[in-house]
């Protein structure tokens, strides 16, 4: 049975998925960005939790992030739809289903990266911040 973590995680990559781009999950970046944009979900940091007692309770923010890359010539219009489509997909369910308190990506900070021969690529990491709440740290 997979822990609440894990399954917080792949709840936010099948809300990725559903995006026009193509999303993966701890992957290496490919050699080629499809045309709609690359999304590569990392499992980021729990960091360090709150603890309430009685019952007990692990209380994480943990910060995940979404590698976000695009190439071609309209580059900056594709990012910015992009960047939109990955907002409003997290704030059509803050729950994800029920399983965070709480979703929130935070601004990207893009940059453009040259490639040899090719367009070049614009890229970001957009972390996002997951709430939760579990009985146990490893659990």
């Amino acid at each position: 049975m997979p822990t609440p973590r894990e399954t917080i995680l792949t709840a936010l990559h099948a809300r990725l998925s559903a995006l026009p781009a193509t999303a993966l999950r701890g992957e290496v970046l490919p050699e080629r960005v499809p045309a709609d944009g690359l999304l590569i979900l990392r499992d980021g940091e729990p960091g360090e939790p709150e603890v309430t007692l009685s019952p007990l309770a692990y209380h994480y923010q943990h910060r995940a992030e979404i590698e976000a890359v695009v190439q071609g010539t309209n580059r900056d219009a594709t990012f910015d739809t992009l960047a939109a489509g990955i907002g409003t997909a997290l704030a059509a369910d803050r729950t994800l289903g029920g399983l965070c308190d709480w979703v929130e990506a935070e601004a990207p900070r893009p940059i453009d990266l040259p490639v040899e021969g090719a367009a070049s690529l614009k890229a970001a990491v957009i972390p996002v911040v997951l709430h939760y709440s579990t009985a146990d740290p490893l659990a």
